[in-house]
C-alpha cells in the first residue's frame, strides 16, 4: 500500500531513520520504521486490523475514520484511509492520545 504524510515533519521521521532517532529516541525509531515497513506490506488498513498486526484498531469518537497502531508504549502511530488516493493510508500522527 501506498502512504502519504500529513506533514513534512512526519514524512521526515517515517522514511529517514536518523532523523526518526533524532525526534523520538533509537527504540521508537526502530519501531516507527518497523510499522512503515508493514503498512507499506499489506494492500488495505482492513488487512491490518483483520490480521491484528501490532494491534491496529479503529478509534472512536471524533476520531472514528481513523486507525492506531502500537509503539512503544503509550505512543501510537495514527493512520487513516487517504481520502484523494485509493489504496492509500495517510499517516496522520505520532502521540500518545490518551
Amino acid at each position: 500500500m501506498e502512504i502519504t504524510y500529513k506533514t513534512n515533519r512526519l514524512n521526515n521521521i517515517c522514511n529517514d531513520f536518523s532523523f526518526a532517532i533524532r525526534a523520538h529516541g533509537i527504540d521508537m525509531a526502530i519501531i516507527i520504521h518497523q510499522r512503515i515497513n508493514e503498512i507499506r506490506s499489506v494492500e488495505s488498513i482492513e488487512q491490518l486490523i483483520q490480521y491484528s498486526i501490532d494491534r491496529c484498531h479503529r478509534l472512536k469518537g471524533k476520531r472514528k475514520t481513523q486507525y492506531a497502531m502500537d509503539l512503544v508504549n503509550p505512543y501510537r502511530i495514527i493512520i487513516a484511509n487517504d481520502e484523494v488516493y485509493t489504496n492509500c493510508a495517510k499517516i496522520l500522527a505520532i502521540e500518545d492520545y490518551h
